[in-house]
């Protein structure tokens, strides 16, 4: 006899979380559906989702503990969770607690996105030992967060306001393939009669959506930006009152847009003069109009922080905030006003030492240095995800035990891991997801296979073995989940509640960013000159700076596609249906630039650069402009083609509770065939 299990898809495409369905028989998955009853996402479910059942019986699983002697050999034996255990806690105690570290991914998030269960059990972890521990934020959408922030809009309205409300809605880096649910939305808001604009490097998923289609050379949003700025400020298009009751700084913005026409945004960006012209003044007055911008790919190259400062000065000059359907829309990473849950971090019980700070690069160097020696890997697959990955790999290859636990092997573990830790999936654990609106129970259905064991398991074992007698206080999962959940945001929820009504909680939460317009700034106000961040070393005002020279001729860039999301399940490749439709790296070039290096559609080829090369096909298309390159992101070898020179100053790193010290992404390549 089969049941029907409710749930969420164990897919992190926040802001799009899904509920699904899954019939299970005689302790097997026999389906997966879309939950119509999901007020998120109303029964859909992406081709990621019903992939998700291949996570289940899948014969690439990790079952057991294993460790090896020799890395990158292969010669893998089984062992005994006392054997991996004691081997880890061994070598951390040799170690010294601030050369342990520890590093999350994804993949711990697979059944908590949205509450951080498991990365703030991490986090507890190495707060009560001492050790080293860094956010993943800064891989994701961090540093967005922190031009955002400067200027002082880090909530976003939901999804459903944009839909219900907005007459313009601007998809500025916002692919929709990382978010589908919010398409249904957009799709609403266009039959009510609303205009659609897509800004982006390429023809995305979006443009189909899109009334105007906008491609710009990547690393130039902030002068797109400032460019409307120009025209909003010149014709006098900005809003009066809103400004002077609102914001700090108009002045000094108004005289510095003056030198950023659309006719001197022009060859910088590659968008006509006219056109800057007419979306300036189509976004200035259409009220009331939403930018969905983009959550972490947009950020991964020059100016990656100043596009967010550039494009958040936008819905204050022209009073879009705090209102139905205006503002920012939803985005990766963010929060609705009000949005907030207990935290079981410890963070004020870390003690005292010298820690490597929340800057990519410096984790890199203090790899390879030897600061680090030992690293706790929990979900992620860092050799594909950081910059300049070939440093990376060098600097765990030095390490004294690297230990992965995962799913599924991945690159990491099979160039630097020595012991590899089975973990369980969603349906095999206790979860809970959160969107911006709702919380979501994951229950356990089915028993862990042979002998995996969750993060939380993991995590209580190895305290256990260092004397951290309260790392756990409480007495199941449950009951630490109910810890999180204690917040005026949830009316104070349990999971007993939440089981009790069907597995769907609303949160109490704003539909609209801002209603009180006290915004994320020391002054409370948007600030367009921000002295905070003049202090830190960056500009008070939004800059377009040039992009970095190279003798290398095409922008790369990276990004998302409909079969892809994140690292976890090996980058999808364990998951079959996932990897048969996407299975090998691809790079789209223009006919252009293909003509140019005698490149045809579907041949093999090398990109290559200063920092290393990779081997893939070509997709010749017109959908993304002469002079750029894109991939999809964390296939093996493209961030050895990426710089890992810092995108903020080491002193910046600290303003926000987030984590922003992202590594610049950057890089121009060559294209050769094969």
């Amino acid at each position: 006899m089969s049941t029907v299990v409710r749930t969420m898809c164990p897919m992190n495409c926040h802001p799009t979380l899904c509920g699904m369905l899954v019939e299970i028989e005689d302790g097997r998955v026999r389906s997966v559906k879309g939950d119509p009853d999901n007020p998120d996402s109303q029964g859909f479910l992406c081709i990621r989702g019903h992939a998700s059942r291949e996570i289940i019986d899948n014969p690439a699983r990790l079952l057991h503990p294993m460790v090896r002697d020799r890395r990158g050999i292969g010669d893998w034996r089984r062992a005994s969770w006392d054997e991996v255990l004691d081997r880890i806690a061994e070598r951390m105690r040799e170690a010294g607690r601030q050369a342990v570290a520890t590093w999350t991914g994804h993949g711990v998030a697979a059944n908590n996105y949205g509450v951080r269960l498991t990365g703030n059990l991490v986090r507890r972890f190495a707060n009560l030992y001492g050790c080293q521990t860094w956010s993943a934020q800064m891989i994701c959408w961090g540093l967005g967060g922190f031009g955002l922030g400067l200027t002082g809009l880090l909530e976003t309205s939901t999804k459903e306001d944009m839909g219900a409300h907005a007459n313009l809605i601007v998809l500025w880096g916002a692919n929709l393939a990382s978010q589908p649910n919010t398409a249904r939305h957009v799709a609403a808001a266009r039959r009510r009669g609303a205009h659609v604009v897509t800004v982006d490097v390429r023809e995305t998923e979006a443009a189909a959506q899109s009334d105007e289609v906008f491609v710009l050379r990547p690393g130039t949003d902030a002068a797109l930006a400032l460019a409307m700025m120009h025209v909003i400020v010149r014709e006098g298009l900005h809003d009066r009152a809103f400004v002077e009751r609102h914001t700090l700084g108009f002045d000094e913005l108004a005289a510095h847009a003056r030198a950023h026409s659309p006719a001197w945004a022009e060859p910088i960006t590659g968008i006509p003069a006219a056109r800057i012209e007419a979306l300036a003044r189509r976004y200035a007055t259409t009220r009331p109009a939403t930018i969905v911008i983009g959550g972490s790919s947009m950020y991964k190259g020059a100016n990656g922080a100043q596009a967010g400062r550039a494009i958040a000065c936008l819905p204050a000059l022209t009073g879009n905030l705090g209102v139905p359907g205006g503002g920012f829309g939803p985005r990766h990473g963010s929060s609705s006003h009000g949005q907030a849950l207990a935290s079981i971090a410890a963070n004020d019980r870390r003690p005292p030492g010298d820690y490597v700070i929340d800057q990519m690069p410096r984790i890199t160097e203090a790899l390879v240095e030897g600061r680090i020696r030992v690293m706790l890997l929990w979900g992620t697959n860092m050799v594909s995800s950081f910059a300049d990955a070939s440093r990376v790999a060098e600097g765990l290859r030095l390490c004294d035990l690297v230990a992965v636990h995962d799913l599924f092997m991945n690159d990491t573990a099979r160039e630097c891991a020595d012991v590899l830790l089975p973990a369980t999936s969603w349906l095999e654990e206790l979860g809970m997801k959160g969107t911006n609106t709702h919380l979501y129970l994951m229950p356990q259905a089915l028993e862990p296979p042979g002998e995996a064991r969750s993060a939380s398991w993991v995590l209580r074992e190895l305290a256990r073995r260092l004397g951290l007698d309260d790392f756990f206080p409480w007495a199941s999962d449950e009951d630490m989940i109910d810890a999180v959940l204690d917040h005026p945001a949830t009316g104070h929820a349990t999971v007993a509640r939440i089981r009790a009504a069907g597995g769907i909680h609303p949160m109490n939460v704003s539909h609209v960013a801002y209603p009180t317009f006290a915004f994320d700034t020391p002054s409370g106000k948007v600030e367009f000159l921000s002295e905070r961040a003049k202090r830190h070393g960056l500009p008070a005002l939004p800059v377009y700076e040039p992009l970095p020279s190279s003798p290398y001729p095409l922008i790369f860039r990276q990004g998302r596609t409909l079969t892809h999301f994140h690292g976890f399940y090996d980058h999808g490749r364990a998951l079959p249906s996932l990897a048969r439709a996407d299975s090998g790296p691809v790079l789209w070039i223009s006919p252009a630039d293909a003509a140019a290096r005698g490149v045809t559609d579907g041949a093999a080829i090398r990109i290559h650069n200063e920092r290393g090369a990779l081997e893939a096909r070509a997709r010749v298309t017109e959908k993304v402009p002469a002079g750029t390159v894109w991939m999809r992101d964390g296939w093996r070898g493209v961030n050895d083609l990426t710089s890992g020179a810092p995108a903020v100053p080491d002193e910046a790193c600290a303003l926000f509770p987030f984590t922003v010290g992202q590594s610049a992404y950057d890089a121009r390549v060559e294209v050769s065939p094969l």
